[in-house]
């Protein structure tokens, strides 16, 4: 595996941050923190390359809330200058690291995503009778800081980039309170430990990817597993043989105990293809006996009660004129193409069809 140096000078380059200044923004350009960025774009971005020059620069608060999708989960938003050194750091090292993973694992990269995780696994479903579903325990709380800048340093030899990636790490505020023993660990050892990376993070994405790229080798290598995918903490193995695939649970459970991580004991098992499976939010389903032929994909209800939820949030700031015109078409059309990755017509026309959008003054009207 090679290790990469001399990385810095392209990490703090001005154009580079001037890029990544624009992908942060993308989709927030109107935010408060983005416009007053924006405002002195230049003098701010000069700021933030001597800091990172001086090796000064320090990651501001967190802002963290809860979203419902579908269980609680604590979301923690950087600062936007913050987001903005994640982006140029990403820039620099993600292709770098992205030759080592495989083909296979699915979130956060370019060219693939969910539609493609889940047109690869209703592919195995129809290849294969077994599949053994896996789901990580509190994945992106559960990952551990020490292990992590490890694998960094596998690919990574420059000091100065290595200061910053620890910096991002060591500033990740708490996840989770929950303390976990691991085979070997003493009274202490939950508490001398630090774990956790902020979800909302660029970098927290990445890295979550980089964590279990030697789960990935390790299923397909020395497992000899063929038909695997991952996307972010849920992965999927599909084979002939039943007892491969119980055995091969086994040997992932101590695996992952390397990286300080369990499985879910309820979301992680082994089935019959033919009794259909959840992944990525939609539900693959056999059609009676023409499976494996024939399947057919139909939308999780958890997913689609949220969507529903959505849609009337839409609705709402349409109708206040919160939301024009031109941002509800992108945003019904995003979630249409959504949809069409499933077999929902007759949902599309049920839910669109009594819809309504309009404005408030032309309700006091009518």
């Amino acid at each position: 595996m090679k290790r990469h140096g001399y990385l810095w000078p392209q990490v703090i380059d001005f154009g580079n941050l001037w890029w990544a200044a624009r992908r942060a923004q993308q989709g927030k350009r109107f935010r408060a923190n983005v416009l007053a960025f924006n405002h002195e774009l230049e003098s701010n971005l000069l700021e933030l390359q001597a800091e990172l020059q001086a090796r000064t620069y320090q990651p501001g608060d967190y802002h963290t809330f809860e979203i419902i999708d579908p269980k609680p989960r604590l979301i923690s938003a950087a600062p936007y200058r913050d987001r903005v050194v994640h982006h140029a750091l990403c820039n620099v090292i993600m292709p770098l690291i992205e030759r080592s993973l495989i083909d296979d694992c699915y979130a956060n990269r370019v060219g693939r995503g969910t539609h493609r995780a889940l047109r690869q696994a209703v592919q195995f479903a129809r290849s294969r009778p077994f599949v053994l579903q896996c789901d990580i325990r509190k994945y992106f709380p559960s990952i551990d800081h020490t292990i992590l800048k490890q694998q960094m340093r596998q690919w990574i030899k420059c000091p100065d980039t290595l200061w910053l990636i620890d910096t991002i790490i060591d500033n990740s505020n708490p996840q989770s309170e929950e303390l976990i023993y691991f085979p070997g660990d003493t009274l202490l050892t939950p508490l001398e430990r630090r774990v956790g990376l902020p979800i909302g993070n660029l970098t927290s994405q990445f890295f979550s990817n980089v964590y279990l790229n030697g789960l990935d080798h390790f299923v397909k290598e020395t497992l000899h597993i063929r038909n695997y995918l991952r996307y972010v903490d849920d992965f999927l193995l599909f084979a002939d043989d039943w007892q491969q695939l119980d055995n091969a649970k086994g040997l992932i459970t101590t695996y992952l105990d390397s990286l300080r991580l369990r499985l879910h004991p309820v979301k992680s098992q082994l089935f019959e293809t033919r009794h259909g499976l959840n992944f990525v939010g939609f539900r693959i389903l056999p059609i009676g006996e023409t499976f494996p032929k024939d399947i057919r994909i139909r939308v999780r209800n958890d997913n689609l009660q949220r969507s529903r939820q959505r849609l009337k949030l839409l609705q709402e700031g349409y109708a206040v004129g919160r939301i024009d015109l031109a941002a509800l078409i992108r945003r019904l059309q995003s979630w249409e193409a959504h949809l069409n990755h499933g077999d929902t017509y007759r949902l599309q026309r049920h839910i669109f069809d009594t819809t309504v959008f309009q404005r408030q003054r032309d309700l006091e009207d009518s």
